[in-house]
């Protein structure tokens, strides 16, 4: 039995608005690529998108930890290998130019070659939950901290009486 790969790899540009989509073969031949709006409906619509010409073997999405963190958690959902690809090569991106497209493909390549990917964070259980508590945390006390800061702005520009009365 061989570790041969069956069925083609994809990857994703993620945006705030939007998410372009490429199919690549397992011997590098770009398929085709499609935008997609980035909202939940159109997500069960990128999952029947990538398996449009046959099974997929994974999907490389860029941000998975931002624009591409729920899609990521959909498409698992759905059976997908999901592997966290870097931005694109700035060296590529300069010969080539900026396109959503070449992005897509370009988060491709690393699922293909199998190098520099990475499994994404779950984002769920207790290390999530930590992380948001810490979150939570941490804007509190930027929010104490900035009102201390108004107190005691008012206080050194109001008039002497109020100060007096406020330290005792």
């Amino acid at each position: 039995m061989t570790n041969e790969k069956i069925g083609d790899d994809a990857g994703i540009d993620t945006h705030a608005d939007t998410h372009h989509v490429a199919l690549m073969t397992d011997y590098g031949k770009h398929l085709r690529g499609r935008k997609f709006l980035a909202a939940g409906s159109w997500y069960r619509e990128i999952a029947a998108y990538l398996t449009s010409f046959g099974p997929v073997t994974a999907v490389g999405v860029e941000g998975t930890w931002s624009y591409g963190a729920v899609l990521a958690h959909v498409l698992a959902g759905h059976g997908f290998a999901i592997r966290e690809v870097n931005h694109p090569n700035r060296a590529e991106r300069r010969l080539r130019g900026k396109s959503d497209p070449l992005d897509a493909y370009q988060a491709a390549e690393p699922v293909l070659s199998e190098r520099g990917t990475s499994t994404p964070k779950s984002r769920d259980g207790f290390v999530e939950a930590l992380r948001v508590l810490r979150t939570a945390r941490t804007s509190a006390m930027k929010a104490r901290t900035a009102v201390l800061s108004q107190i005691s702005a008012v206080l050194t520009a109001a008039p002497e009486t109020l100060r007096a009365n406020s330290v005792a």
